[in-house]
């Protein structure tokens, strides 16, 4: 029958070692559970009409590798699914508990299932759902279980878990189909008290000054809004999307040491600081700054190269595997929407200490192992799915990155010279290509420009996007060709805020007219703004010429993208977005994008210091295996192995170097196949929280000088070198944390003039604090600034790694030594900061050429960077 729903499971042969069980059952231990382990089983539950024949081809040509697995299936009866999931009288020494997916949540491993049943010829699916059943081998005391449960098996950001036998979460049900109609928010008539509690209600993360502009706006319209306008203003408007607080207007106090006192007034840190150096520097191998989705420079000829970095710190913290996973998945769209082939990523990832006990943890917050785990895991799924290497990055480890995880995500593009097209023309239609439109991420822009609570898992767990890797490559080889064939006039993707802020700012210039009832929906049942507002993963916007979208349209079907023509480019000047004709957004694109009041902030820094422990004496073998054991330094082997960094064959220096494979790397070297020539792309990092705890401007230009050391040790030309920053921070609102992101400004500036070296890209993302709603203790994440380097190699032959290569080659130091060891890993091993960190060198550009010119006449066999802990390390 069309309507049965079937369950399938799927399980490891008793000689098969689970490394999964295994970790699982250590992990249950640290909760002071001894079990006699776990027994992990795959879980499908599929509906439609389905023969048995089918459903043994099914088991075993796909889901069932026949070689480790065995598989079992069961047609359910009503009275299955009519028992629910109320939990049967259960052993005391085996528990099953099952795991699935909310519903409405993307279900990945369900589209493939699908997708491979029709490969094989099984058409007779209608849903699938995937999920885990965990068994439990010996006795639990009461509670045990549910704790379990909660704390390691299920999120309940994104799952549903039950004792026994689960439903599927197509049968759960989800809301009711009929679409909700559009609401008439009442705005105009309101006080500040009821314009903070409507911001509060809708979570739009906007002050009290940017509320009444918005109803000044209405006013004048002569109109309340409806919800959507208001969503799409609280996206537009978001920290997220439009950096107010490096866009505003700061007062700034300076106390030093010395007792001398500075103020000033700095009309935008952006303007100010970031991209002034870059305009000042104004190298002419520079495309693309500050304007696109990502940073784009000169490569080789013919040839252009992009690179952008983003963070998902928010998302990741509520749910470590999607918040990563979309966050890699988002940034790879940023290069595509630059008309580039991702050809390499990075990650850089800062995590809360992994030996906390899990009963001294802050409410509601996922323990850092836990994270830690998810984190990696996204990353590596959708790289290694998009076949995409995965080349550098980095690993902290913080007690201030418990709660706020940061999760660094980079992407390097490769594009034909001068065939990104920016700008839509009027009357070119809208055409949305790739994934469906669900409830994934709503809110989310705003979501991440606030700071976590206990409470945010209840009130933002929508906010939570799901990725799908294998849409996502299908949708790059469609934009690849309609690149090629020069059929659109602009692109970008859909990020946060979905398609209001996709459509709504490439739009912004001319006026664009959307139907929403046309865009494809994962299920019945959303309102507009909803439509409108969903971050849903794996989508495109295009602005196609009238007599290109039937071509488009092909691509995109012969290589199995879905897309749609949803509207019109108009040169209307507004944003007008209809349902069935009934009106949902009608709004100025003016006031859209220039209408938010430029914020007015206080920082405040004052020169510190921290006493320093007593100078080591005798043997320092103790000290080096203390810094060699501690987290931040001891190796991140396991982690870079899970990532493929060789397909595509481009890398020439690895993520790890040396004769057995396990050193690693300064930085990494690429060669696109497809470029002619010995050229060579490198990309480096620099990163080091702890000189902020006492300086943030040391900290900035450290970050710059080891990223450019990193690049120009493994042969990277400083001449040729282009940098990102990335600003993670606390609340800006406060003056100690405006005055620490002031301060690291305007050492970004100076390192980046000293180095001249420009800066193409760059992201902040604020609000890194959390509040515990048991203690009202907040706490905010270490001030952090990630530098990312993109440079060229004229000749990868001549590529150096910082491995020693043969006895009696001589060894140089170069550069000289001071008494620098504040914020230094030989100080956090005592549990100190120090007073002295690192100060700038006046000839570190000057080094940076000599080295390069001793690696290219060959005369370095191997090369490395002092950095944590110093020539010891």
């Amino acid at each position: 029958m069309a309507n049965d729903i079937y369950r399938i499971e799927v399980w490891l042969k008793p000689h098969i070692v689970d490394g999964r069980a295994e970790g699982l059952t250590a992990d249950i231990a640290s909760l002071g559970y001894a079990l006699d382990g776990v027994a992990v089983t795959e879980l499908y539950f599929l509906q439609g009409e389905l023969a048995d024949t089918d459903l043994e081809r099914l088991c075993g040509n796909l889901l069932c590798d026949p070689v480790s697995q065995e598989y079992r299936w069961k047609r359910l009866s009503e009275a299955d699914l009519a028992a629910g999931e109320s939990a049967p009288a259960l052993r005391t020494d085996r528990t099953a508990i099952e795991v699935t997916l909310h519903p409405g949540v993307t279900d990945s491993v369900a589209e493939s299932i699908v997708r491979g049943a029709a490969t094989i010829g099984i058409t007779g699916i209608v849903q699938a759902a995937a999920g885990k059943r965990f068994t439990l081998l010996g006795g639990l005391p009461p509670g045990a279980a549910a704790r379990i449960a909660a704390g390691l098996l299920c999120n309940s950001v994104i799952q549903h878990y039950t004792f026994g036998s689960a439903v599927p979460p197509f049968a759960r049900g989800q809301s009711s189909s009929s679409r909700r109609q559009a609401e008439v928010v009442p705005l105009r008539e309101a006080g500040d008290a009821e314009l903070a509690q409507l911001n509060r209600q809708r979570l739009l993360s906007l002050n009290p000054e940017e509320m009444r502009a918005i109803q000044a706006y209405f006013r004048q319209e002569g109109r309340d809004p409806l919800d959507a306008e208001l969503e799409t203003i609280a996206q537009t408007w978001s920290e997220h999307c439009n950096h107010k607080t490096f866009r505003g207007t700061v007062d700034y106090e300076e106390r030093l040491a010395n007792g001398t006192q500075h103020r000033e007034r700095i009309v935008g840190l952006l303007n100010t600081y970031l991209r002034k150096a870059t305009e000042e520097l104004a190298k002419p191998w520079v495309k693309s700054a500050f304007v696109d989705n990502a940073g784009i420079i000169d490569y080789a000829p013919g040839f252009e190269v992009s690179f952008k970095v983003e963070t998902h710190n928010h998302p990741s913290a509520l749910e470590p595997f999607g918040g990563a996973n979309t966050g890699v998945g988002g940034v790879i769209r940023d290069i595509i929407g630059v008309s580039a082939r991702p050809i390499a990523n990075t990650d850089v990832l800062c995590f809360g200490l992994q030996d906390r006990p899990f009963d001294t943890l802050p409410a509601n917050v996922l323990h850092p192992r836990r994270i830690f785990a998810g984190v990696v895991s996204g990353v590596e799924d959708y790289g290694n799915k998009m076949g995409i290497p995965t080349v550098g990055g980095a690993i902290l480890f913080d007690p201030g990155y418990e709660a706020n995880p940061l999760v660094f995500c980079g992407c390097l593009g490769l594009a034909p010279a001068g065939m990104h097209p920016r700008t839509p023309q009027q009357g070119d239609r809208v055409i949305v290509i790739g994934g469906r439109t669900g409830r994934d991420g709503l809110r989310g822009a705003t979501f991440s420009s606030a700071e976590l609570t206990h409470t945010t898992v209840e009130e933002s767990g929508s906010a939570v996007q799901i990725g799908n890797p294998i849409v996502e490559k299908k949708c790059l080889e469609a934009v690849m060709v309609a690149r090629d064939e020069r059929l659109y006039t602009a692109i970008t993707d859909c990020g946060a805020g979905g398609l209001s802020s996709a459509i709504g700012e490439m739009g912004s210039e001319l006026g664009v007219h959307v139907s929403l009832e046309c865009v494809p929906l994962k299920y019945p049942g959303l309102a507009p703004w909803e439509i409108w507002l969903s971050e849903a993963q794996e989508r495109m916007v295009l602005a196609v010429p009238p007599e290109n979208v039937a071509r488009v349209m092909s691509i995109c079907a012969a290589l199995d993208v879905e897309a749609t023509d949803i509207g019109e480019f108009t040169g209307t000047g507004r944003l007008q977005v209809y349902y069935e004709s009934e009106p949902v957004v009608d709004m100025s694109m003016e006031f859209l994008h220039n209408g938010v009041p430029t914020r007015q902030l206080n920082g405040t820094w004052e020169a510190r210091s921290y006493p320093c422990p007593p100078h080591h004496t005798g043997d320092l073998t103790t000290a080096l295996l203390d810094i060699l054991s501690s987290p931040n330094v001891a190796s991140k082997e396991a982690v870079i192995r899970v990532y493929d960094h060789e397909v595509q064959g481009a890398t020439v220096v690895k993520p790890l170097v040396g004769i057995a494979g396990h050193g690693p790397s300064d930085a990494t070297v690429l060669k696109p196949l497809q470029v002619p020539g010995w050229k060579g792309i490198v990309l480096s990092h620099g990163i080091n929280p702890c000189y902020g705890a006492l300086d943030p401007y040391l900290m900035a230009q450290a970050a710059i000088d080891e990223a450019v050391r990193n690049a120009v040790c493994v042969g990277a030309d400083p001449d040729c070198l282009a940098i990102l920053d990335n600003f993670c921070w606390g609340n800006p609102n406060l003056p100690d944390r405006m005055g620490d992101l002031v301060r690291a400004c305007k050492g970004c500036y100076d390192g980046a003039k000293a180095y001249e070296v420009p800066f193409i890209s760059g992201k902040d993302s604020l609000n890194n604090e959390y509040t515990d709603g048991t203690t009202s203790r907040k706490t905010s994440i270490p001030p952090t600034l990630l530098i990312s380097a993109i440079g060229l190699m004229p000749d990868i032959r001549q590529a150096v790694t910082m491995d020693l290569k043969q006895a009696g080659n001589l060894i140089y130091a170069i550069g000289m030594t001071h008494d620098e060891l504040g914020g230094s890993h030989y100080y956090r091993t005592r549990n100190a900061i120090g007073a002295n960190a690192p100060q700038p060198i006046a000839s570190g550009l000057a080094t940076a050429r000599a080295i390069h010119r001793a690696i290219a006449a060959g005369l370095v066999e191997a090369c490395h960077d002092c950095s944590e802990g110093g020539w010891a390390v």
